[in-house]
């Protein structure tokens, strides 16, 4: 059964993100000012459903009403690829450019991701076609009310039986029992992976190692039937803009790479098919600085009565001690309320920032206090997480640069 908050309620409608003045909001910042993502019209979780339904798959709704429906249908997801990051560059991205215009149907728009704006999020969003409070994947790194412990839901660490942690049936698995074929054509370390058991899996995986086999692969699975949902995904220019940033040399360098790689794909599509282009969340680099880079682990007054910490920079889920709940929010928000939205989890919750219900198995999972940066600034934890603390790029929170990904389209 979803879990509700004390009081029934709907969630106000989604605003839109991308108009002038979303970030004009009172200090400290209310967790109800937040832009949310437009779970149900205009989301990630929206699109996998959105084509199935277009295909005749039973029990799913064509939920963006913009994208007409195919008979085969292929998503390529470019691992961190954010709109405002896509406008930004055209030169390094003239195909892609190309395409603004005709994004999402030909609005010339974009889609949200979800909260967090992280992969293991997006990714569960877009394989189940469900928001974070339904699939159950609420961050990078979450609590496990069974054990006590945080679970790193990118890396699958410590291992937990994934058909648990999330029940819910794929996309791929309803589209494959309805008579479509089904399949996911991406790296080979992917192939057995639980999040991708949780999130992608239905019908066939194939495993390529290069970018160019993919899309050669992808095109043959779109043909190889009358109705086809094929999936493909390259990583590198997220793994570029966390290591460089967003605007580094070796980031544009893989902006140029997996442009031809959506053109290569575009040149063969099969009749009557559709490439959907799209990412998993942006991404905005954080100067290194102590006025931006504010270290959990010597800060006394953050980590005064928390138990654990968890998600990342950006989208923090803070665990308190039994009884301490009310002291940490109140904390963390004097400290922090004028750089992030702050709130604890009934507020996070009522306000619509995990999607319209949070599911029971889920509600624990959510932090305590859930804190989302609205500036250039990131809660880092130097000693506990010393990988996640060093990188350029990040992502997480509610912003357009992080919630903002396209959805370009190309029809044969």
């Amino acid at each position: 059964m979803p879990h509700t908050s004390p009081t029934p309620h709907t969630p106000p409608p989604a605003p839109s993100p991308y108009t002038v003045g979303w970030d004009v909001h009172p200090e400290p910042l209310a967790p109800g000012s937040a832009p949310l993502p437009e779970y149900g019209t205009g989301s990630l979780a929206d699109l996998l459903p959105t084509l199935a339904a277009g295909m005749g798959v039973p029990g799913l709704t064509a939920a963006i009403p913009e994208l007409p429906p195919a008979d085969r249908n292929c998503v390529f997801l470019i691992d961190g690829l954010g709109w405002e990051q896509l406008k930004a560059h055209p030169e390094e991205a003239p195909f892609m450019a190309s395409l603004l215009p005709g994004s999402r149907g030909g609005t010339g728009r974009p889609i949200t991701t979800g909260y967090p704006a992280t992969t293991a999020t997006s990714l569960a969003s877009v394989g189940t076609g469900l928001p974070p409070g339904a699939h159950g994947l609420p961050g990078y790194t979450v609590r496990d009310p069974d054990t006590g412990g945080l679970m790193n839901q990118l890396r699958w660490q410590p291992w937990t039986r994934p058909d648990t942690w999330q029940p819910h049936p794929t996309v791929f698995q309803l589209a494959h029992k309805a008579g479509v074929h089904a399949a996911q054509v991406s790296s080979p370390a992917f192939a057995n992976t639980p999040l991708t058991k949780v999130a992608l899996s239905g019908g066939t995986f194939h495993g390529r190692l290069s970018g160019e086999e993919r899309m050669d692969l992808a095109a043959e699975q779109l043909a190889a039937a009358d109705r086809s949902l094929v999936y493909t995904y390259y990583a590198e220019v997220d793994g570029a803009g966390h290591r460089y940033g967003v605007d580094s040399d070796t980031w544009r360098g893989q902006l140029m790479y997996v442009d031809r790689l959506v053109q290569r794909l575009a040149e063969q599509l099969p009749p009557r098919s559709a490439l959907y282009v799209t990412a998993d969340h942006g991404m905005i680099d954080v100067p290194f600085d102590d006025e931006h880079r504010i270290d959990f682990d010597h800060d006394w007054e953050l980590g005064a009565g928390v138990a654990l910490l968890g998600g990342e920079g950006r989208a923090r889920h803070v665990y308190a001690v039994p009884g301490a709940e009310a002291d940490v929010l109140t904390c963390w928000r004097e400290v922090l309320g004028e750089q992030f939205w702050v709130a604890s989890r009934d507020e996070a919750i009522e306000a619509g920032w995990f999607g319209p219900r949070v599911e029971d198995r889920v509600y624990h999972r959510i932090g305590d206090v859930v804190a989302a940066a609205r500036d250039d600034v990131l809660i880092v934890a130097s000693e506990r997480e010393p990988n996640e603390s060093a990188m350029v790029g990040n992502h997480g929170s509610l912003t357009p640069a992080e919630q903002l990904v396209p959805l370009l389209e190309v029809r044969s």
